[in-house]
């Protein structure tokens, strides 16, 4: 378990206590029968007090010292397997955090939940079995069966035949629980995914009336989970009968042969009383580790799952060099296509755009939008081409510089537990509350966050879910704003806006403008009637660049766009009113 050996050798000295304290209870387990053997065969055959008072003392002592080396076992496995746990969790988050879009998309949400939380919790009851118990269990067989041998030779080849039998079994039981266990952690990662689909999709479910289909959908699943868990769980309550039918036959075998014994007067009375002590924790022992050897299976697949996250890289690696403000931005023959895809969603795209210039992108839906401002953010690298930054290799720039030089407010905004206030100032905790205010003013949000009973204070709900989409959209807008950079990103972030606040939030972005580099991804024609140049996209080529006169005259696809959303008398109104 090369990765749980990773995470434990940072906690040496508290592995070196756990493996002192192993042989404390050894000492308690095992010296108490021997020493009442003792007292039995020299005292009380004999009539002696003395010895038994002698070895009622030592008996005793060890008692004492079989609860401290009890105790601080208990402390050391418990404290190493939770913090190790953490350890693991701690780990994989991070991981996660570096990983580029790609990446998520691999392993999937569900996926990354269970394996964080789930085969992490694996790992620490596995763990924490090895160091109060399988650490111990090794001591125990060897002592007891010297023990055992050194007592009597005959009554030990008993133990010796009957050992072999457990550990067969064992071999058998881990051979074949170790394909229902993966079975169990991917059935696990399936009832995640639409648990949490349902959860988050409730509405529609219930708008379509479908709620007996995804109930069965779930019951499908929930159902395999259930029969693989079943079938586990028959097999390992087979192991406790089984082992103590063979336990209970050895120790039969041993009361008859040491009454035999006994008879010929081969052995003491009190020797047998210690030989059945001994039989007992050689056996218990040997199903200890049994124990580990039927839970490594299932450990084994959560730590193999969390090690498939660890060891991924993620596609898009960070570079050295810092960037100041972003003043320009320049794509040069750029293609791309998604992982495991056959087609390229973008193909030679070519432009630049600078400070003071808003930029526009419309298209078709499909037509590779939402792909090219993701290429800008750098979520995805380039398939072929190069993106420039200042004139330099957006390759080559350090992620969190470039980011934070950049605005970008998704087409499907995401709203964050806690306060308006929290999520207008999301990534900036020393935002002040003028700046914040600022920022939501601008983007139309300060009118409806002021209606509400504590205003900036008020809490918002999980996924935003007592703000309507427009209220979303804004609030993500402040977002952007307050970080106050010099590339901002729309992407269709004006959709949900009814066309006066439109208007009036662009005519509040328009000072800002000569400071910034605008891009605008937008369905809305008149949300980019204004922009200093418009990229038309179809089918993920550029089809039209240049200003809306321009395109309007020239390229087909965008004057069958405009025409789809204004009537030809809007649009010479429109260009009368702006002198084109």
């Amino acid at each position: 378990m090369k990765l749980i050996w990773q995470f434990t050798r940072k906690y040496k000295k508290l592995l070196l206590l756990d493996f002192v304290s192993v042989f404390g209870f050894a000492l308690a387990e095992l010296g108490i029968p021997t020493l009442i053997a003792q007292m039995i065969d020299q005292g009380i055959n004999r009539d002696d007090p003395s010895v038994l008072y002698r070895f009622f003392g030592i008996v005793v002592l060890i008692s004492v010292l079989g609860v401290c080396g009890t105790s601080l076992l208990a402390y050391c496995s418990t404290r190493i397997s939770t913090n190790v746990t953490y350890d693991i969790r701690e780990a994989v988050f991070n991981h996660t955090m570096r990983f580029s879009h790609a990446e998520m998309e691999k392993f999937g949400v569900a996926s990354m939940i269970t394996r964080t939380n789930n085969d992490a919790y694996q790992i620490m009851v596995f763990l924490q079995t090895i160091l109060r118990s399988a650490m111990l269990a090794p001591v125990m067989i060897v002592v007891s069966l010297l023990l055992v041998t050194m007592t009597s030779l005959p009554l030990a080849t008993i133990v010796f035949a009957t050992i072999p039998v457990i550990v067969v079994g064992v071999v058998l039981f881990a051979k074949f629980s170790a394909p229902l266990s993966e079975n169990q952690q991917k059935s696990l990662d399936a009832m995640n995914r639409i648990l949490r689909e349902n959860l988050s999709g409730i509405r529609v479910i219930r708008s379509f009336n479908n709620e007996p289909f995804e109930q069965k959908r779930f019951a499908k699943e929930n159902e395999w989970y259930t029969s693989q868990t079943t079938r586990l769980f028959k097999m390992m309550s087979c192991t406790d009968p089984l082992f103590f039918f063979m336990m209970n036959l050895a120790t039969i075998a041993i009361y008859y042969l040491s009454s035999l014994m006994l008879g010929r007067g081969a052995i003491e009375i009190g020797q047998v009383v210690a030989f059945i002590e001994y039989l007992f924790h050689a056996m218990m022992s040997v199903l200890v580790f049994c124990m580990v050897f039927m839970m490594y299976p299932r450990a084994n697949v959560s730590a193999k799952r969390i090690e498939a996250v660890l060891e991924t890289k993620s596609t898009i690696v960070s570079g050295a060099q810092r960037i100041g403000r972003i003043e320009d931005i320049r794509l040069e023959h750029v293609s791309f296509s998604y992982p495991n895809g056959e087609e390229n969603v973008l193909t030679d795209i070519s432009f630049e755009v600078k400070k003071g210039e808003k930029l526009a992108v419309i298209g078709s839906t499909g037509s590779g939008k939402s792909t090219l401002v993701k290429l800008l953010a750098r979520f995805y690298d380039p398939t072929k081409g190069r993106i420039l930054v200042n004139g330099k290799n957006i390759r080559d720039l350090d992620l969190s510089s470039l980011r934070s030089e950049m605005g970008f407010v998704s087409q499907k905004p995401h709203m964050f537990k806690g306060s308006i206030h929290d999520n207008i100032a999301f990534g900036l905790e020393q935002a002040s509350f003028e700046s914040v205010h600022e920022a939501a003013t601008i983007a139309q949000a300060a009118d409806f966050i002021l209606e509400r009973d504590e205003q900036y204070e008020e809490e918002i709900a999980e996924e935003g879910t007592n703000l309507s989409g427009g209220q979303k959209q804004r609030i993500s807008i402040a977002r952007a704003l307050l970080k106050k950079s010099g590339l901002y990103i729309y992407d269709d972030s004006f959709s949900a806006l009814d066309f006066k606040t439109d208007a009036k939030l662009r005519a509040a972005l328009e000072p800002m403008r000569p400071d910034s580099i605008f891009i605008v991804v937008a369905q809305r024609v008149s949300t980019i009637l204004d922009a200093d140049k418009i990229l038309v996209l179809d089918e993920g080529r550029i089809v039209g660049y240049g200003s809306h006169p321009d395109l309007y005259d020239s390229c087909a696809v965008y004057r069958e766009i405009v025409l789809s959303q204004l009537s030809e008398k809007e649009v010479r109104a429109y260009a009368e009113k702006t002198d084109l």
